[in-house]
């Protein structure tokens, strides 16, 4: 670019480029790479450009993963993302999810946070739950608003009802870890969860900031359990938990297996699942802003594909067609396809698995973000210490985490020292 157009024109076009062409920009200059790596371009480094991410999970290799471009050309230009190592350390992935451009993956005590657009990774073990046959433990993530920093809570919670009259408090009921400290700590708010209540076994989702899991409140009266549905909500940067209202017909409906939590468009969005011969209906709700919050039905749909069966939607696309997982009749594969509701046209988005493999999917949209641009290659955090390794230790570095992991799993009794 000419030394004849002023800076701050050309750090109004910079800011403008995807990451890619971000990357190689800073190779082109010393004042060029000194604004990209500034803590402030990080920041507020804002693309336009949204991509559904595809992770491939074989129990007997590595997994695999492809991002394909969400734009109006839909799904026909993609790419195989190289994974970290601290990815493929990984295995079964109990919990997934994405916010602000970052991915992040959570199996027995590790988080590992990933930004695909950069391929950068950091790892973070999760403070052992006192009693796991008493408490059990959710997590969400997501990103302050006001200073991009990272962030992971995790709380505890009670899990069987039974156990809920004999416990007067529990130990280290919420923690929250950032990346600027890279520690564990209380929130900064004191409203807590109550005790009564239980998380859902499926993913929360994170929308501008906020965490949403969908959870079952608890309670006792006249000896008689009652217990009603709604929705938890963290905000990552006041650390303040709130409640959501379910629509009526789901709040003393018992079993929250049918529904799923989804980002649709920026908004929260809450999605029923019924299985109705071969068809599976799905009725769309989105939740609208307001005192109290509370939700409109957009739409319901039946699918039906012949010799499959469609058993959930993933994930939404930017223009809100729903990502789903079907699975071949005969039982032996699944895959993952997208769905156009008005033409009803179905693709195949070429992602293949065998059930009987042990594979699944993990699939989630994201954003281009710089974040992470700034640490180092490989960094791990344990107990408080920061772990950081080269790029050309990363190997090195790879076994001695995954050695880190076998010991974990070792101490909470998942595989025989």
């Amino acid at each position: 670019m000419s030394d004849n157009v002023p800076f701050e024109i050309q750090e109004e076009i910079i800011k403008r480029l995807p990451v890619k062409s971000l990357i190689r920009c800073r190779s082109v200059s010393k004042s060029w790479k000194s604004l990209i790596d500034s803590s402030n371009f990080i920041a507020h480094y804002r693309s336009q450009q949204q991509h559904l991410l595809v992770y491939n999970h074989q129990c007997d290799s590595d997994p695999s993963c492809v991002s394909i471009v969400d734009d109006n050309t839909f799904p026909q230009h993609r790419v195989s993302v190289t994974l970290p190592p601290l990815v493929k350390v990984v295995e079964s992935c109990r919990k997934s999810g994405s916010s602000h451009g970052l991915l992040f993956l959570y199996d027995n005590g590790i988080v590992v946070i990933w930004n695909p657009s950069i391929r950068k990774a950091f790892a973070v073990v999760v403070p052992n739950v006192v009693d796991a046959k008493m408490f059990s433990t959710e997590l969400g993530l997501g990103v302050c608003r006001e200073t991009s920093d990272p962030k992971i809570v995790k709380i505890t919670y009670i899990y069987r009802f039974r156990n809920m009259e004999s416990v007067t408090s529990i130990p280290q009921q919420v923690e929250v870890f950032s990346l600027s400290t890279g520690a564990w700590r209380s929130p900064n708010s004191s409203n807590l969860p109550r005790k009564s209540i239980i998380f859902g076994s499926e993913d929360g989702v994170c929308v501008d900031g906020v965490f949403y899991w969908l959870a079952t409140d608890r309670s006792t009266v006249d000896d008689e359990i009652e217990a009603y549905n709604m929705i938890i909500s963290f905000d990552m940067t006041s650390e303040e938990f709130g409640e959501v209202n379910l629509p009526d017909s789901f709040v003393y409906s018992g079993s929250m297996w049918n529904l799923y939590i989804y980002n649709l468009k920026e908004s929260l969005a809450l999605v029923e699942h019924i299985a109705e011969g071969d068809n599976l209906v799905y009725s769309v709700w989105m939740m609208e802003d307001g005192v109290p919050k509370s939700f409109t039905k957009l739409y319901t749909n039946s699918i039906h594909l012949p010799d499959a069966t469609i058993n959930r939607v993933v994930e939404f696309t930017r223009s809100g067609e729903p990502v789903m997982e079907v699975t071949k009749d005969d039982g032996e594969s699944s895959w993952i396809v997208g769905y156009e509701p008005n033409s009803k046209e179905i693709c195949n988005l070429g992602m293949l698995i065998g059930i009987y493999e042990g594979g699944f999917f993990n699939a989630h949209s994201y954003m281009e973000t710089l974040l992470l641009l700034d640490q180092p290659s490989f960094v791990f955090f344990d107990e408080g210490i920061r772990y950081i390794g080269s790029f050309k230790e990363e190997c090195q570095e790879e076994k001695a985490f995954e050695d880190r992991i076998y010991g974990l799993k070792i101490m909470v009794g998942e595989l025989d020292a």
